[in-house]
């Protein structure tokens, strides 16, 4: 048994996955096609599907029109092992989009991701119930990750954040 996220776009699918997949180590573009009968989206040739991996996730696509935009009920979660991956990925994905808090932000065609680094998980599954504490308040006030400050907060210290210092994230 096979599972596969599939992900509506109204437009410009191909250019999508061409950016995802060219973003994370692993991804790869399987194939394109447009289906070739007419259909409830449209006549012959106008509604394109793909298929695609991100990192070791399987995805299809579907370019058909207007349906349901994106929103927070999916999200794309990548787990960064260092701020530079972090960071190179957010400064990608925000280009067009818009930032969230904790970590979140929509690309330009409106799918939702979720930069989080994998020290993240480690600090808040600490044992020390006030670290984790700690971690997840520092973790709250942040929009783009930032491991310095939440190493930061988990030792019990200050460090400000561009996020916590009034400053663009």
């Amino acid at each position: 048994m096979k599972v596969t996220q599939h992900l509506w776009f109204e437009k410009d699918m191909e250019a999508a996955v061409a950016f995802y997949t060219s973003l994370i180590p692993g991804s790869s573009m399987e194939w394109t096609s447009a289906v070739p009968v007419d259909n409830p989206s449209g006549p012959a040739g106008s509604v394109k599907i793909a298929a695609f991996t991100i990192g070791d996730q399987r995805y299809m696509a579907i370019e058909a029109g207007p349906l349901d935009a994106f929103n927070h009920s999916f999200s794309v979660v990548v787990e960064c092992d260092d701020q530079a991956e972090i960071d190179r990925l957010w400064e990608a994905l925000k280009a067009g989009g818009s930032e969230e808090q904790c970590g979140w932000l929509r690309d330009r065609w409106g799918l939702c991701w979720q930069i989080t680094p994998r020290r993240l998980g480690e600090l808040m599954r600490d044992p020390d119930p006030a670290k984790a504490k700690r971690v997840a308040a520092a973790m709250l006030q942040m929009v783009k990750f930032d491991i310095d400050a939440l190493e930061a907060a988990a030792e019990g210290l200050s460090r400000p954040t561009a996020a916590t210092a009034g400053e663009p994230a």
